[in-house]
């Protein structure tokens, strides 16, 4: 992934040594003053790399989706678009590890956009806008009891609430709790319903649903993963058993 970045931004296209300089210090100071290219001075790949290595992680993965993003003046022309989703696509993945085998029946569903829609804006969001990415998570949970409950005929109200919303997608596809007898089920299930609740109060507490006062918490990106994983999964639960146990 390093090595895509760099011949992204810091090789034949991409950013001039000034503006990597400028850019890098938005996180850190480690790189020092730009002093030129004179007297052997080191290449922008080595400077970006060099920049890259400064940063933890979570700071890479965010300054790497930003320049994705990037809208700007590039000196050395702009990467592909086919470059840009390739590392946008390894960046966001490592966010939500979980997230492709998760959703990877998700695409061959019909009619199901707006669940398509709050997945792509849960990942996105995860580093840039982590309010925003809980809040697309909920909504991802919330499409996702909808869309099921629609296709099995089930009733339900648009002002349920997350938990009542799965209660009633979980229970046409026999997911709740009570519907087993095998306690390792039960406590599996009713482990699933604790996080459902939980991400709603999450929702509620820490994305940008609502107003908030001045000395709010605001969440970190790792809020934002914690969230989004644990809703991918269910989701993916929800999706896969709504597949491989069509409505009779």
């Amino acid at each position: 992934m390093v090595e895509l970045a760099t011949t992204m931004f810091a090789r034949e296209t991409g950013f001039s040594g000034p503006d990597l300089y400028r850019l890098f210090a938005e996180y850190t100071d480690g790189l020092g003053e730009y002093a030129g290219w004179g007297g052997g001075a080191e290449s922008r790949w080595q400077t970006f790399q060099r920049g890259l290595k400064l940063l933890t992680r979570e700071h890479q993965v965010r300054f790497l989706l930003e320049l994705c993003e990037y809208d700007g003046y590039i000196k050395h022309g702009r990467p592909s678009d086919e470059q840009i989703a390739k590392l946008r696509a390894l960046l966001l993945a490592e966010s939500a590890p979980g997230s492709d085998a998760s959703g990877e029946r998700l695409a061959t569903l019909e009619d199901w956009k707006s669940v398509q829609t709050s997945w792509r804006q849960a990942l996105d969001k995860i580093h840039s806008d982590p309010e925003g990415a809980i809040t697309a998570t909920r909504t991802l949970l919330e499409s996702t009891c909808k869309h099921i409950c629609d296709e099995r005929g089930v009733a339900y109200e648009n002002s349920w609430d997350l938990s009542r919303l799965y209660k009633a997608a979980s229970g046409a596809m026999n997911l709740a709790p009570d519907q087993h007898t095998e306690q390792v089920f039960k406590q599996i299930l009713s482990g699933v319903s604790t996080v459902v609740i939980g991400l709603g109060a999450m929702r509620n507490s820490l994305s940008d649903a609502h107003g908030r006062g001045k000395n709010a918490v605001r969440p970190a990106p790792r809020h934002a993963k914690l969230a989004v994983n644990a809703g991918f999964a269910i989701a993916g639960f929800l999706i896969d058993t709504h597949i491989e146990r069509p409505a009779s």
